[in-house]
């Protein structure tokens, strides 16, 4: 015969179970209302500058303040959308968020021993910057496919555009395309040229490194590359054929 406690044991353990059974479809579900509602709700922070913030904290630097000021993408100079495009990812209008000959090309360049390259899209690392931490493990990599699965398919271009432009980090602790444009020229985002548009996304793989202001040689460079591919894309005309 079970005694009283076994049985509120094993119901406890039903309990339990049922929980767990229901963590996947929480999951899904407050992921996907997290990705519908920034659809339309402009963020007022991502993942990553809360870290940024929190590490200049635990560094003893209180004075430290991200610099982020939203701007919606017609208030945004067309050559920055464009810029980051033919520096991040060409492919962007035509893939569904996963670019796999990109990571191809990335996974054949670094086994070869030269500078690290990334194959992520745009809408990667929109998911990334917005909801994840940094860090390379498998489980941040299988969030980073989920929320961009749902971005691609929740979010027009227009909007995984308007969100990349606004929350990327252009140097340390400045976010998108207003705070960039005010912080290095004293400008509004809406009257940057497209050599300044350049040189911003091509710091883009290491902003807390390279300097949009005082580039070295390879920004220098990376700079002209960036112009030249954005004169191949058509120019400002190719942003018209996003949806």
């Amino acid at each position: 015969m079970e005694s009283g406690d076994g049985k509120r044991g094993g119901r406890r353990l039903r309990r339990w179970l049922a929980w767990l059974l229901w963590l996947p479809l929480l999951f899904v579900v407050v992921t996907t209302l997290q990705v519908a509602v920034l659809r339309f709700v402009d963020p007022p922070v991502s993942v990553f500058m809360l870290a940024r913030q929190g590490e200049a904290w635990r560094a003893g630097d209180w004075d430290f303040r991200v610099a982020y000021d939203w701007r919606d993408l017609d208030r945004i100079s067309p050559w920055l959308p464009l810029a980051v495009i033919a520096a991040e990812d060409q492919n962007f209008a035509s893939h569904a968020g996963f670019d796999l000959e990109a990571i191809e090309k990335a996974i054949d360049h670094n086994a070869r021993g030269k500078r690290v390259r990334g194959g992520s899209t745009i809408s990667q690392q929109v998911a990334k910057n917005l909801f994840l931490w940094q860090g390379r493990s498998w489980l941040r990599k299988g969030l980073e496919a989920w929320y961009t699965l749902l971005i691609e398919l929740m979010w027009p271009k227009q909007r995984i555009l308007e969100v990349y432009v606004n929350v990327a980090e252009f140097g340390d602790g400045i976010y998108g395309a207003q705070a960039a444009a005010h912080s290095y020229w004293r400008k509004d985002a809406a009257d940057l040229t497209p050599e300044q548009s350049a040189r911003l996304a091509a710091v883009l793989p290491s902003p807390r490194r390279y300097s949009a202001t005082h580039p070295g040689p390879y920004v220098q460079r990376r700079s002209a590359w960036i112009q030249r591919q954005m004169r191949q894309l058509g120019g400002r005309d190719y942003l018209e054929r996003l949806d």
